[in-house]
């Protein structure tokens, strides 16, 4: 298992235990954390999964595909290391990231 830690905008922490080959989202689903509301249930059709990736692990969960690209434009206060979630596929290279969840999502 991989651990993650989710950050809700709150500052409440979730640290979870992610399978490899699922996503943030489904996690952060799965833990109820608020503010992942992920209304395209992971299809890459919405921005309701943003979340910001902690700069520490930026590089190594890399940069957005030109897609998830697109659908960050409709997110809510976008910055550098911003992400949708669904797109982030967990590894075991990922183990220890930390994403903040934004204060709303567009």
């Amino acid at each position: 298992m991989t651990k993650i830690s989710i950050i809700a905008f709150d500052g409440t922490q979730f640290d979870i235990d992610a399978e490899n080959g699922s996503t943030v989202m489904e996690n952060g689903i799965r833990q109820s954390v608020p503010g992942i509301e992920a209304e395209c249930g992971g299809a890459c059709a919405c921005a309701t999964c943003h979340v910001y990736v902690d700069d520490a692990w930026a590089e190594t969960v890399g940069a957005p595909e030109p897609m998830e690209e697109d659908m960050l434009d409709f997110a809510y206060d976008v910055r550098p290391t911003s992400r949708l979630s669904c797109q982030i596929k967990v590894t075991d290279a990922l183990d220890g990231l930390v994403v903040r969840v934004p204060e709303r999502q567009a």
